[in-house]
């Protein structure tokens, strides 16, 4: 029981997880962020294109 409670590995996989779990919603929302802000700007260029012709 002394060593169970002396490992650290799995408490280190768990914080690891949580870090990339966290930085994996960061990346997601700045992706949809940029995402949406890129289709409003092709959409205005494709709609000033479609006006000259």
């Amino acid at each position: 029981m002394n060593k169970l409670g002396k490992d650290e590995d799995g408490a280190a996989l768990v914080e690891y997880t949580v870090l990339l779990g966290i930085l994996l919603v960061a990346v997601i929302a700045t992706i949809v962020t940029v995402g949406g802000w890129i289709s409003a700007k092709w959409a205005a260029l494709s709609s000033g294109i479609s006006s000259t012709n």
